[in-house]
């Protein structure tokens, strides 16, 4: 566990911030960082717990040894079912766990500095509006709302080569396919609708016009560039983009 103490969140914003920080940690451990989550799960140790952090860092260590914990424990032990299952499916199993563990820690706060019906169903539907870890991890998420639109500033790409219709002669490194036709009269609508649910597949946090974005050519999740590492420039350079996630799906020997 970390050693220096975060503060205690007090009011419905505060656990919520708590949530989030934490959501992204465990979201990393399961989707940028999955290699060095996978190592460190070795099932040779003692029972290991991922913990997700308030600063957006996680860490796979052994349980609290006070009875009872400060907080609510992770689920214990996810590194012996590791080499038992698919790798996908024993990401699905942590990611879900982690969920559970998620709500449970805002809640316990909740419960402890006395949220009423009122802050508990804010506190609810605030954290109902992010996507799971789960869906995340699994890609369960729905396209039509998690994918972002092309946009008119050229912020936001997809490697197989369909951009903005603006910025085209920017990309001039890539192929360009031809935008749908039915896309020419209704398609400002359409983009708008999609950008208002588009979430990111590393972070989950919301499209947002200013940043780039760019798109699995496996499972077609889009992504900020800057929570996989990828610039504009480098991008332009890429024929067929693989996620981390995507990038992990092999056969381990």
């Amino acid at each position: 566990m970390e050693g220096v103490p975060h503060p205690v969140p007090r009011t419905v914003e505060e656990v919520f911030t708590d949530f989030k920080g934490r959501r992204s940690g465990l979201i990393k451990a399961l989707t940028t960082d999955v290699e060095k989550f996978y190592q460190q799960c070795d099932p040779e140790k003692e029972n290991l717990c991922l913990y997700g952090f308030p600063n957006e860092t996680w860490e796979v260590n052994l349980p609290v040894e006070e009875v009872p914990p400060e907080l609510p424990e992770p689920a214990l032990g996810i590194n012996f079912a590791r080499d038992g299952m698919q790798e996908k499916d024993w990401l699905s199993l942590v990611a879900v766990h982690s969920d559970s563990w998620l709500l449970a820690v805002a809640f316990y706060f909740g419960a402890r500095f006395g949220f009423g019906k009122n802050e508990r169903k804010r506190l609810f539907q605030m954290i109902n509006d992010l996507p799971t870890i789960f869906e995340l991890v699994t890609g369960s998420v729905k396209q039509s709302k998690d994918q972002p639109a092309a946009h008119n500033n050229g912020s936001k790409f997809k490697s197989s080569g369909k951009v903005s219709r603006q910025s085209e002669s920017q990309a001039k490194g890539m192929k360009m396919s031809a935008p749908p036709k039915e896309e020419d009269e209704s398609g400002e609508e359409e983009e708008e609708d999609d950008e208002q649910g588009a979430t990111c597949g590393a972070c989950g946090d919301n499209y947002g016009t200013d940043e780039f974005w760019i798109c699995c050519d496996m499972c077609e999740r889009w992504f900020h560039g800057k929570c996989v590492k990828i610039t504009p420039a480098k991008a332009e350079h890429i024929k067929q983009y693989k996620c981390p996630s995507c990038s992990n799906k092999r056969v381990r020997v």
